[in-house]
């Protein structure tokens, strides 16, 4: 799918770039999601629009199937990387789930900006990003996902969520048309 428009209250949301997540092994190079990212960080900032950058701080509770973490992270785990900042006027949001809406004041500072419309990057795709697209649909935001800005752990998962998934929820295209979308 090609992104059609961006609504002129449109903010930028990037998922989980921080430094303990951008060093893990990606389906495709962590170091150009972050280059993507930051070059619609800049856009956005640029044409005066809202930046808001997630980091994951912790994990939901319960059983899962899923092996648990081990040991303690590195101290800078959860900073986010500096190609991104934050810079003056980015908003940060710290959650403890997968997506950024739940349990956050993610949705609060998107309504107190007028956003109608979020664009997201980050990684993982099938985990924070798809789980924040979800919750940003629900939400009654319009959704955009910037193709290459967005990667996972697992090639096949990152495939769903592109193909399967978020048609459904959100237009989709490269981080360079979306940037050219904002004029």
């Amino acid at each position: 799918m090609t992104a059609t428009v961006l609504d002129p209250r449109t903010a930028l949301v990037v998922v989980d770039l921080q430094k303990g997540i951008v060093a893990l092994p990606t389906a495709h190079p962590a170091e150009d999601v972050v280059a993507n990212s930051a070059a619609l960080a800049d856009a956005f900032r640029a044409k005066g629009l809202p930046v808001l950058l997630v980091r994951v701080t912790g994990g939901a509770p319960g059983r899962t199937e899923g092996a648990a973490r081990s040991g303690e992270p590195a101290a800078d785990w959860a900073e986010i990387v500096p190609e991104l900042g934050p810079r003056d006027g980015d908003v940060v949001v710290t959650k403890q789930q997968w997506g950024a809406f739940h349990g956050t004041a993610l949705d609060l500072e998107l309504r107190r900006r007028g956003i109608t419309q979020v664009v997201l990057t980050g990684i993982a795709t099938s985990i924070g990003v798809e789980s924040t697209a979800r919750a940003a649909h629900e939400h009654g935001y319009h959704v955009t996902i910037a193709t290459d800005a967005v990667t996972d752990m697992d090639a096949g998962a990152h495939r769903n969520s592109l193909e399967k998934i978020f048609p459904r929820l959100a237009e989709t295209d490269t981080s360079a048309a979306i940037a050219a979308l904002l004029g």
